[in-house]
C-alpha cells in the first residue's frame, strides 16, 4: 500500500520551486559544451604578473584587450648614474621593447596583444627639437593606429617625459613636423578608433 505524500510526478516542479525559494535560480543553458573559461578577460593573477617584472625600474605599458588599452606592470634597467636626459631615452627605449615583447602564454589566454612591431628605437631631440621630444626610428604616419595609441599612453604616462600633462613629443625618421599627443580616455577605450589628438610643435 502506497503512503500518503507527494506525487512522483510532482517531485520536479516542486524541487524547482523550493530551490527558486531559496534564491538558486533553475537554468535552461545546456551544460554540454564543455568547461566555462578558467580566466576572465583582461584578468592577471599575482604569479602572472610577477613572471613579467623583475629587477629594474618599476613601469607600465599599455597593451590591448578587449578593444581597449590596458595597463600591465614591467620592468626597465637603468645604469646606475645615467645623466637625466640619456635616461629618458634609456626609459622610452625600456617601454617600446616591453610594447614589442610578446604576451605571455598566460596573458594571451587573458586576452592580451600589441600591434606594436619589433626593432623601433627611439631616440632624443635633434637640432632645434623641444627637449622633451622623442624620435622614433620609423614614420609616425606608418604606424598603425592601435600602436600610435599604445606608444602615446604609455610614453605619456611614465617618467620618460619630461611634461606631467599626459601628452607627449613625437616625431620620426623623416623631416615631417613634430606634434604634441594626448593620451585622453577616448583614445584607451577605442583605440585605433579614436586618433591621439595632437597639434604640430614648432621649433623655437
Amino acid at each position: 500500500m502506497r503512503r500518503p505524500g507527494v506525487r512522483p510526478w510532482l517531485a520536479v516542479p516542486l524541487l524547482a520551486a523550493l530551490l527558486a525559494g531559496c534564491g538558486i535560480r533553475s537554468t535552461q543553458v545546456p551544460t554540454d559544451f564543455g568547461p566555462a573559461p578558467s580566466r576572465m578577460p583582461c584578468a592577471l593573477s599575482g604569479e602572472d604578473l610577477s613572471n613579467r617584472t623583475g629587477h629594474g625600474i618599476p613601469v607600465q605599458v599599455f597593451l590591448l584587450c578587449a578593444s581597449q588599452l590596458v595597463t600591465v606592470d614591467r620592468s626597465v634597467r637603468i645604469p646606475d648614474g645615467t645623466a637625466e636626459a640619456e635616461r629618458r631615452v634609456l626609459v622610452a627605449q625600456g617601454l617600446l621593447d616591453q610594447l614589442a615583447a610578446k604576451p605571455s602564454a598566460a596573458e594571451k589566454q587573458a586576452g592580451y596583444t600589441t600591434d606594436v612591431s619589433e626593432g623601433v628605437k627611439v631616440s632624443g631631440p635633434r637640432g632645434r627639437d623641444p627637449e622633451d621630444t622623442f624620435r622614433l626610428s620609423t614614420r609616425v604616419q606608418d604606424l598603425t593606429p592601435f600602436a600610435l595609441a599604445q606608444i602615446v599612453c604609455t610614453f605619456a604616462d611614465s617618467e620618460a617625459t619630461a611634461a606631467d600633462d599626459g601628452t607627449v613629443v613625437l616625431g620620426g625618421s623623416d623631416a615631417q613636423p613634430l606634434r604634441r599627443y594626448e593620451c585622453t580616455a577616448d583614445v584607451r577605450s577605442h583605440p585605433g578608433e579614436k586618433q591621439p589628438p595632437s597639434t604640430e610643435v614648432t621649433a623655437p
